[in-house]
């Protein structure tokens, strides 16, 4: 399986972090293992996977907090073990946590995050105003972290992994805990970030935020599964595009059978409750025309037909699912295991 993940972005030249073999044990249990992958500079990377998939000690090897048990890590290429401090300063780090200072104001972190950087006091100030613009604390710059909700708290943790301009950020569910109108301002600003050069790597529970990234990785039980772009994904757990259909007729046994065999079709048709039929084709952009004219020519009336796009909800637990079903199969029978 990892060869399939190197194949799918080693045609990305420009990389900036790169897997072989990676293993993290802590015990004798493997946090994760031989995760093997190329992150491409400039791009918004996802983690999804269900809670203890990895995701969190994936970040951490990155960022060199962690040591691989076995394999090698490169981070803009070089082994986070070994960071000099010029590159620790190009890395922004929010972890799931919150690690700040309790007893300083939401000003003071910054300020105090800042000059850990070498900021001076006039582009200190100005960046700190900047941030807590963006994260909505403005209002609230005077409050003690520790007098903070969990959401607001997050925010500032938020505002702390930018305040230097990091190349490089990695953010553990930096949405977690916050309402739709403020994350959705977070993602837009986290492609404005990408759009200027930078790379991300966040993790994240909410696994309709897949849409925004550029590729996403699928994790469970310490195993990445897949390393794809979002609309790929959807055609890995469904076999194809997905065609919705509603008709005014229902179609005969021989129709259905006629349908089905058409070339472009992958798969069984499916009847859903409400009546229409779900129909997987390779290419939604060529296929959904001659789906149109095959019903135009059996003289069988259309109510719709569209190109539908399942949430990304469904589509990660179809991953999952599959994935589990198919290492409970024996290997000789077409298994993973």
């Amino acid at each position: 399986m990892e060869n399939v993940l190197m194949q799918t972005v080693t045609s990305l030249t420009d990389n900036v972090i790169s897997f072989e073999g990676v293993t993290k044990t802590f015990g004798e249990q493997d946090a994760v293992h031989d995760l093997s992958f190329v992150f491409p500079k400039g791009k918004i990377i996802g983690l999804i996977g269900p809670s203890g998939s990895g995701k969190t000690t994936t970040v951490r090897l990155m960022t060199g907090i962690y040591h691989p048990t076995e394999g090698k890590i490169h981070v803009m290429g070089s082994d986070p073990r070994s960071f000099t401090l010029e590159e620790r300063e190009k890395i922004g780090y929010m972890t799931q946590n919150f690690v700040l200072y309790p007893d300083l104001s939401v000003k003071e972190n910054l300020a105090f995050a800042g000059a850990i950087y070498g900021f001076g006091f006039g582009h200190r100030a100005k960046r700190i105003k900047n941030l807590l613009e963006f994260v909505e604390l403005s209002d609230d710059s005077k409050k003690l972290a520790r007098n903070l909700s969990g959401g607001m708290q997050r925010r500032l943790a938020l505002a702390a992994a930018l305040i230097h301009d990091p190349d490089l950020i990695f953010l553990d569910e930096p949405t977690a805990g916050i309402d739709p109108i403020l994350r959705r301002k977070f993602w837009d600003h986290f492609i404005d970030l990408r759009d200027q050069g930078k790379s991300l790597v966040i993790t994240t529970q909410y696994v309709n935020e897949a849409s925004y990234c550029d590729l996403v990785g699928v994790m469970a039980e310490g195993k990445l599964l897949f390393l794809k772009k979002p609309e790929d994904l959807m055609k890995t757990a469904f076999g194809g595009d997905v065609l919705m259909l509603n008709t005014e007729d229902s179609l005969s046994d021989t129709l259905n059978n006629e349908l089905q065999q058409l070339p472009f079709v992958q798969g069984e048709l499916t009847f859903l409750q409400d009546g229409s039929l779900r129909l997987i084709v390779d290419e939604a952009a060529t296929a959904l025309p001659q789906v149109m004219e095959w019903f135009k020519n059996k003289e069988l009336a259309l109510q719709s037909a569209e190109q539908y796009f399942p949430p990304y909800d469904d589509v990660f637990v179809k991953l999952i699912e599959d994935y589990r079903s198919n290492i409970e199969t024996p290997a000789e029978n077409g298994g993973l295991a």
